[in-house]
């Protein structure tokens, strides 16, 4: 199976870190008010997303990137953006 690890950010600049199977799906969930929390204003759009073959590795990088400053996490979103590599 794959997994996504994803960010998804909202018009009001927020970040949300996550990991899905489906992220377009996922994210539609957000935005419907099904689902975390933290993103019930919805309007989330994907700006990243990394795959990997197993949910383990997915999760391991979800919670490397939510460790990391907000300017880490732009720059990895600017890479993602223009096509350049992402995974270290």
């Amino acid at each position: 199976m794959t997994y996504y690890a994803y960010m998804a950010r909202n018009m009001g600049g927020k970040l949300y870190v996550g990991v899905s199977q489906n992220p377009g799906n996922r994210v539609k969930e957000h935005n419907t008010q099904r689902g975390s929390a933290f993103t019930k204003s919805g309007n989330f759009v994907i700006v990243f997303k990394e795959e990997y073959s197993s949910l383990k590795e997915a999760r391991r990088r979800e919670i490397q990137i939510k460790k990391w400053r907000r300017e880490k996490k732009e720059f990895l979103i600017e890479r993602y953006s223009h096509g350049l590599p992402t995974k270290q």
